[in-house]
């Protein structure tokens, strides 16, 4: 089965083990107040078999931290998540190289998050000037302590265009999030309306190494999936793809983050496996879950995985 698990929301996560958290610091607060608790949250997930963990970087933007905190803290805050998401992996990996005679089971990466830089799910507050800036600045933070990049939830072209302006020069992977539109159609669009088949073609010729869906409900990522996989057989190109749903009740346009935490539903491992089945079946070689996606879940992945291996 060539399927590779990432991790799920780390901001849920530090919330359901009782790290400090508060709107509108979100996950920042645990780097700020309690660096124990991120170590402990990613380990949570690795032990449930994530094989990529992200960051705990998605906050150390202007929109949680505000402009004073940021200017005095972002960046070093960006460079402390990645730091102890590799304090992680590699505190997993010595456990595991001691209980194990196959070392090579411990294979785990560190994605360097890059986040919306002036908030998630709206393209109508982005301006490439600032988020260029704010998105370098974090790019540096991270770079010494990762494998790979995670671009993630971005929701117009203008986003991923500056992404890709500053990934340009990594030779690390670069991996694209795009979050969607919470309506189910026959053709996915992202949050700004315009189409996946649109997004693919750019990352495709702008040198992404693989296209994933994220922070979207789990109903839409499907046809997502799809119009990916179309558009690379028309490019004559072949990428990576993936999908990590959030357990969010659907977002529309009048979304406000940072006033209050979204509504979530019930959604449990097993619901949301079967959703995960349909993705791979689609080509989704990339599976983890994004806000509310608890270590069950992935856990429930990897026992379905585990149970495939070929």
């Amino acid at each position: 089965m060539d399927l590779t698990l990432l991790d799920g929301g780390m901001g849920r996560e530090l919330k359901r083990i009782g790290a400090p958290f508060s709107q509108p610091l979100w996950s920042a607060e645990a780097l700020i107040e309690a660096p124990e608790r991120v170590i402990e949250a990613h380990l949570n997930f690795i032990r449930a078999g994530a094989r990529v963990i992200t960051a705990n970087s998605y906050a150390c933007v202007p929109f949680h931290l505000g402009e004073r905190r940021y200017r005095e803290q972002g960046p070093a805050l960006a460079t402390l998540a990645a730091r102890l998401a590799a304090q992680a992996a590699s505190r997993w990996q010595e456990e595991s190289i001691q209980q194990r005679s196959n070392a090579s089971e411990t294979s785990l990466s560190v994605a360097g998050c890059l986040p919306p830089a002036l908030g998630s799910y709206r393209p109508d507050l982005f301006d490439p000037g600032r988020a260029r800036e704010i998105t370098t600045a974090l790019y540096q933070a991270q770079d010494p302590h990762v494998d790979l990049w995670l671009a993630e939830t971005l929701s117009s072209l203008a986003e991923i265009s500056v992404m890709q302006e500053v990934l340009a020069a990594s030779e690390k992977p670069r991996w694209y999030a795009l979050t969607l539109q919470d309506e189910v159609s026959d053709i996915a669009r992202l949050r700004s309306g315009e189409s996946v088949a649109e997004a693919t073609q750019q990352l495709c010729q702008g040198g992404a190494d693989a296209i994933l869906f994220n922070c979207s409900i789990p109903e839409v990522m499907a046809q997502a999936l799809v119009d990916a996989g179309d558009a690379m057989q028309r490019l004559k190109l072949s990428r990576p793809l993936g999908a990590y749903a959030n357990s969010f009740s659907p977002i529309g346009d009048a979304h406000r983050a940072n006033t209050t935490l979204t509504a979530d539903r019930e959604l449990t491992p097993a619901g949301y496996l079967d959703y995960a089945k349909r993705w791979h079946s689609l080509g989704a070689s990339l599976i983890g879950g994004c806000c509310g996606i608890h270590p069950a879940h992935i856990e429930t992945l990897d026992a379905w995985k585990q149970a495939n291996r070929r």
